[in-house]
């Protein structure tokens, strides 16, 4: 399989970000989307303990970090948008137009998943980004619902799945049109390489009695390529670029640079699916808020 044009990496290493049109088939992306609607019909409120999805603002003192979350590394699971409960806590939307997110763990546990995440196109994606060992992890739909879908502000996939150096690259795949309207992804071009990896989102408290936060990065803020780079502008000073993609189109997501995506108020949702991979020779602690499950990262190559 092809991986990367020259064209397409030289993009991807001066942005930051690279948008492939047509990356999936449009039958692919109708198989999936009848597969992630199948879940969102079959999935239980019973015992559900109605875990809503939030970014937690700044200080991520309000992030999602129950014992759901934090445990959904080998399963699957379901979170709610914040703006979809009323002041009592009562859904005010059915559960399926309610739901923030299905994750974490997709790529293996659901087929149709895993055979567009562990491929030999995404295996060879990862040749040409320089990956020895690419593990894949956090795989999830991200489904953006209509009227309530949440904003998530200017962030760096690198302060979630910290590596040091700092690894990680988004895989995220649109399964339904994405417009300004519904909350396309925004990207500061370029912002990789001056926006340090300062913060982690780490795990705190004591076992058992978990939660999550963050914490200043006390180990390489840049990836191994960009050792040496120093920050040279803030997230105020950043200028985003709007990134609209059509259904099936790719977007590779460098884990340093600053992207974002605003609320959808449309009447249309926003469903795509993302993984992200890590370079498995690198290090990963137990501090980050995602532990591997007990067989270790899912591998797109390398040995055992």
């Amino acid at each position: 399989m092809q991986g990367l044009t020259p064209d397409q990496l030289s993009f991807f290493q001066d942005n930051g970000y690279l948008i492939i049109p047509d990356a999936l088939s449009q039958d692919t992306v109708k198989e999936l989307l009848a597969h992630t609607n199948q879940k969102l019909d079959d999935f239980s409120l019973e015992g559900h303990p109605m875990t809503k999805f939030s970014t937690g603002g700044d200080d991520g003192a309000d992030h999602v970090g129950d014992a759901y979350f934090l445990e959904s590394g080998d399963k699957i699971r379901y979170f709610f948008e914040e703006d979809a409960f009323d002041a009592s806590g009562n859904l005010t939307k059915p559960k399926q137009r309610a739901i923030n997110k299905i994750g974490h763990y997709l790529h293996e546990l659901s087929p149709p998943f895993r055979d567009i995440s562990l491929s030999e196109q995404n295996a060879a994606i990862a040749k040409s980004l320089g990956f020895e060992d690419p593990r894949v992890l956090q795989s999830m739909v991200i489904c953006k619902q209509p009227e309530i879908g949440g904003a998530v502000g200017p962030h760096q996939d690198s302060t979630f799945l910290y590596t040091d150096p700092p690894s990680a690259v988004g895989w995220w795949f649109a399964l339904e049109d994405t417009t300004q309207e519904n909350g396309c992804l925004s990207f500061a071009s370029g912002s990789h390489k001056r926006s340090p990896i300062s913060r982690r989102f780490v795990r705190t408290g004591e076992r058992g009695k978990e939660g999550t936060g963050f914490i200043e990065n006390g180990g390489a803020k840049f990836p191994a390529e960009l050792q040496g780079e120093t920050a040279t502008s803030g997230e105020d000073e950043e200028v985003y670029t709007m990134g609209e993609v059509k259904a099936g189109t790719l977007v590779l997501i460098h884990g340093n640079v600053l992207h974002k995506s605003e609320k959808n108020l449309s009447q249309k949702s926003r469903f795509i699916y993302t993984f992200h991979v890590i370079e498995g020779t690198q290090k990963y602690d137990e501090r980050n808020w995602l532990q591997p499950p007990e067989k270790g990262f899912s591998r797109l190559y390398g040995s055992s």
